[in-house]
């Protein structure tokens, strides 16, 4: 399969962006970068598996920490639930260290009942403060391209250099000190209320600031004019959020949804064809992608906003999930992203309504998924 080329770095006020198409773009990047750092190295990733992917970034990460860089890590205990923790002891023997987010085995000392289903669903990556990676790749063969013998999933991550780096490092030391460890004091001051070109996003622990993505989705959806395109793997949105599209669409914003043709997770894509027949009916596009699990998310509204990361607009990221997203307010870039959409969107087939309404199963199937669409 022949790969896109990467994209063109874009200046956006004080910081300098750029979109990676999939593991064959992003996880070159990060090992790079990775490989020369030369003071800290943060990463925070859902799901680190222990295949070939996890284990090359493992063991690039421990060659940086016995040449005296710092390396701090943290993994969900869920999202790498198959992973012994020995695979992590060359890393930790290396002067790495190493935390397990919320671990879920009752014989953990840091076990609590209260947060089993507080999950740490980001996907970040800072290398001296200054070169910050997120998006929906993980650290796994499922992300990895066909090269390194992976499954090369359709999937977005956006590489930033400048001010949003610092505020990335940032968000995972918050994460760090929920974990019971301490933070550097040189950390910057997230500020609910950006003023920046290009800024973090993130769901975070304190009760104000959980459903931050959220509310800038709902804002954009509500005040656009032209065109609303997202890619969402999970796309089983609140009833809030599918209004505000809904009534978009009426109001004559084109609308373009591109979602799974076959999901990685059966009940969830019942889910998203049930309520994407509902919202066709209401003048909403949707389009499914073929052949590789698409895992995308990210959003570009009219001409200049875009926002990449690794929230669904679902309830587990509404609800539980920590989630860090890029947000860039910026045409050029705008126009390198809504080009990548494109080309998706030329790969893949309208969704077939009539199909769906034509198979009792399927419409049964949709429906009882829907319903308990809070736990999916």
């Amino acid at each position: 399969m022949q790969e896109l080329a990467t994209s063109e770095w874009v200046g956006v006020g004080e910081n300098r962006v750029r979109l990676l198409r999939d593991g064959a773009q992003a996880l070159p990047a990060m090992l790079a970068a990775v490989s020369e750092a030369r003071s800290e190295v943060v990463a925070e990733f859902y799901w680190w598996a222990s295949d070939r992917t996890g284990t090359k970034f493992r063991d690039a990460l421990a060659e940086r920490a016995r040449a005296g860089v710092k390396v701090r890590a943290i993994y969900d205990s869920v999202g790498s639930l198959w992973v012994e923790d020995s695979f992590f002891e060359p890393l930790r023997d290396a002067g790495a260290q190493v935390v397990e987010y919320h671990p879920v085995s009752p014989t953990s000392p840091r076990f609590r009942l209260d947060r089993i289903f507080m999950r740490d669903h980001r996907k970040l990556l800072v290398v001296d403060g200054s070169i910050g990676f997120t998006g929906g790749v993980n650290l796994g063969d499922p992300w990895a391209p066909e090269a390194w013998g992976g499954d090369n999933w359709r999937d977005d991550a956006v590489q930033v250099q400048g001010p949003a780096a610092q505020e990335l490092r940032a968000i995972f030391y918050e994460t760090w000190r929920r974990c019971g460890l301490r933070a550097p004091p040189d950390l910057v001051r997230l500020e609910k209320q950006p003023t920046m070109d290009a800024w973090v996003l993130a769901n975070r622990s304190s009760l104000g600031s959980r459903r931050q993505i959220r509310q800038f989705y709902l804002s954009k959806i509500q005040r656009a004019r032209q065109r609303i395109d997202i890619a969402n793997a999970y796309f089983v949105p609140d009833r809030r959020v599918r209004r505000a599209i809904v009534q978009a669409a009426q109001r004559g914003v084109e609308v373009r949804i591109l979602i799974p043709e076959r999901n990685d997770q059966a009940i969830v894509q019942a889910a998203m064809e049930h309520l994407a027949a509902s919202m066709t009916r209401k003048g909403v596009k949707f389009w499914t992608y073929p052949d590789r699990m698409m895992h995308g998310k990210l959003a570009v509204i009219d001409g200049s906003f875009v926002t990449v990361g690794s929230y669904n607009l679902d309830h587990l990221s509404l609800r539980y999930n920590l989630e860090c997203n890029l947000a860039v307010l910026d045409e050029v870039f705008a126009r390198q992203v809504r080009a990548s959409f494109e080309e998706d969107l030329a790969k893949s087939s309208r969704l077939d309504v009539g199909a769906l309404r034509r198979s009792p199963w399927r419409r049964a199937l949709g429906w009882l998924a829907y319903q308990i669409r809070a736990v999916l």
